[in-house]
């Protein structure tokens, strides 16, 4: 679900992209549903650090093996995954939100992320990921190779 691209993934001709300063108030508003205080990151990207890890940080070119939960604004999960040997993706190949965010914890580290739409999926759908959706993640990172 998290990839870039995909056969999953339809673009919508009348979407109209949100910048981040558009979603800001909402992404926040989320952020305290959620009991969150997030820190927010110089690309718009709000996050919290659970548990920082140790140990290796991944690099756009590792493969990560993760444990996760994603979320949309209304709370609902759209996607998760708890055996973390069902992932192994490259961090490259994800979503942008996903790219900034996981790097800032280590293996074995634990962290919320409030991704804006332009970091996520944008104008394009994804199953229940409509356009210009705000995403939530809670991430464990188990693995970096």
């Amino acid at each position: 679900m998290l990839l870039l691209g995909g056969s999953c993934i339809k673009g919508d001709e009348n979407c109209q992209p949100k910048s981040i300063a558009s979603e800001t108030a909402a992404m926040q508003a989320f952020a305290t549903s959620q009991g969150m205080t997030p820190t927010t990151h110089a690309s718009g990207l709000l996050y919290q650090i659970i548990n920082p890890g140790s140990g290796f940080t991944a690099s756009p070119t590792s493969r990560i093996y993760v444990k996760y939960t994603g979320k949309l604004e209304d709370g609902s999960v759209f996607d998760s995954q708890s055996n973390h040997a069902l992932t192994g993706w490259v961090l490259g190949t994800l979503i942008a939100g996903w790219q900034v965010g996981v790097p800032l914890i280590q293996k074995g580290g634990t962290i919320k992320l409030i991704v804006p739409s332009s970091m996520a999926y944008g104008c394009a759908s994804a199953g229940t990921i409509r356009s210009n959706s705000i995403l939530y993640f809670e991430i464990e990172l188990v693995d970096v190779q």
